[in-house]
């Protein structure tokens, strides 16, 4: 049985049930998301794209500060439409930089391959398909250059937040002092705004998340009923966790291929994704308990959003 298998079998048998976000971004998630970040309750990737675009000098003057030849590396590079900006702005300057964009869904890195090299003259790109630290042990081998992460669109919040430094030391086992990283953060705010940009109007959140039980159904010949389970976000302003949920409407169950049964009771919800929301002050303290300086906040105007800028420091 593949990864794919074993992770939905073990996350729907487990109590509560869950399964891994990661797995939204087949294809048509790709897509999905897309539709998602058009939507106008998603404000993330507006504010985050107005750092990177009204504020792209600031960033790289300030990678070019700490290094003048470096790999850029971009955890979950997705359609690479923010850190175009920053790519553009590189290359403008000559920096000498080669792009390594890492993502899990091939269509991604395919796509990446085949339209910057168009759209950025000259760009020098090695896309990697595959797990965040997979490939980055692979770049490793491939350079010995200075690194700059990127970890864009509030991709750390996805993150369970008693987890987030686990994964923040597994990152820094793959750095080198000196290193930077770049990554985002949705900042605490009215708890109206953050709950309806999972809950769009149109309806596009609640089809990227079937869209995984959808893709059970096509790759693991699942027999999950996609109009038995609804849309359900949450938001706890004290702890700053904004979670999405399938909730099953009926009791029910789910054949997986030929190995077996899950079942559901009426209101039994399956935890999809964690969104978790962080004030200015947890950033700091984030990066400082888990050997990182914090260089530079850059916010949007609303100051909704943080993009910030860390060096490792030992």
């Amino acid at each position: 049985m593949n990864k794919f298998f074993n992770d939905v079998w073990e996350g729907l048998n487990a109590t509560p049930k869950r399964l891994s976000s990661k797995y939204f971004y087949d294809e048509a998630g790709d897509k999905l998301f897309q539709e998602i970040m058009q939507t106008p309750e998603y404000y993330l990737t507006n504010c985050e794209l107005e750092i990177f675009s009204e504020k792209t000098d600031e960033i790289s003057e300030l990678m070019l500060s700490h290094s003048t030849s470096f790999d850029l590396v971009e955890l979950g590079a997705g359609d690479a439409m923010k850190s175009t900006f920053l790519l553009k702005n590189l290359q403008d300057r000559k920096a000498d930089f080669v792009y390594y964009p890492i993502d899990i869904s091939a269509h991604v890195i395919e796509n990446l391959s085949d339209k910057l090299p168009d759209e950025i003259p000259g760009i020098r790109i090695n896309g990697m398909n595959g797990e965040y630290f997979d490939m980055l042990k692979q770049i490793k081998k491939i350079s010995s250059r200075k690194k700059v992460v990127l970890f864009l669109g509030s991709s750390i919040g996805n993150i369970p937040f008693e987890h987030t430094g686990d994964f923040l030391n597994e990152l820094h086992q793959q750095l080198n002092p000196g290193d930077l990283l770049l990554t985002g953060f949705d900042l605490k705010k009215d708890p109206r705004l953050i709950l309806a940009a999972y809950n769009d109007a149109s309806g596009a959140t609640k089809r990227f998340n079937l869209n995984l039980l959808q893709r059970i159904n096509r790759e693991l010949d699942a027999d999950f009923n996609l109009a038995g389970f609804e849309h359900y976000p949450v938001y706890d302003e004290a702890s700053g966790a904004c979670k999405s949920y399938l909730k099953s409407l009926s009791k029910q169950r789910v054949r997986i291929g030929e190995v077996g049964w899950v079942h559901f009771a009426k209101g039994e919800m399956i935890f999809m994704e964690i969104s978790q929301k962080y004030s200015l002050q947890q950033t700091d303290e984030l990066a400082r308990a888990n050997a990182f300086k914090p260089v530079k906040h850059i916010f949007d105007n609303k100051e909704w959003f943080l993009d910030t800028i860390w060096q490792v420091v030992t």
